[in-house]
């Protein structure tokens, strides 16, 4: 009697194509969510960045006038500009409520559409006049300014 034997090139059982697709479907349920919330965290700089660029233009206006509350009219004096709205790559919008002659403070909230309004860890991040950097969200001050 002869025994049944693999012919070469016969290709793969349909039981080692499955084990193939199970490993690669454990792989990717790890790697997709670790992914999305790295992009998530990667993106907060964009925050930071953006209140940066905004702080500059009211320490020129200050600087130019002595008052932070110039830095909101349409045609700002010699030295002060309008700040920007967005955050340079447009994940967040600054806003700048109610600054005083000699204080301000400066907020980014994640831009309506923008993929950081799933980001639940940091919600707005705030820097002011004497530079204290805060937030909001679950993740703390401690985690979202760590970046």
């Amino acid at each position: 009697m002869q025994a049944h034997s693999r012919k070469a090139g016969a290709g793969f059982t349909l039981l080692e194509l499955m084990i193939v697709v199970v490993i690669i479907a454990i792989l990717a349920a790890i790697a997709i969510p670790n992914y999305l919330q790295y992009s998530l965290r990667s993106r907060r700089s964009d925050a930071m960045a953006g209140l940066a660029q905004n702080q500059a233009i009211l320490e020129r206006c200050y600087a130019a006038g002595f008052d932070y509350t110039q830095v909101n009219i349409a045609t700002p004096p010699a030295g002060c500009t309008a700040i920007d709205a967005l955050s340079p790559n447009k994940y967040y919008a600054i806003t700048l409520p109610a600054p005083t002659t000699s204080a301000y403070t400066l907020t980014a909230t994640p831009a309506p559409g923008s993929p950081q309004l799933k980001d639940t860890a940091c919600t707005s991040f705030s820097v002011n006049s004497v530079n204290l950097q805060t937030s909001t969200g679950s993740g703390g001050s401690t985690v979202c300014w760590s970046h």
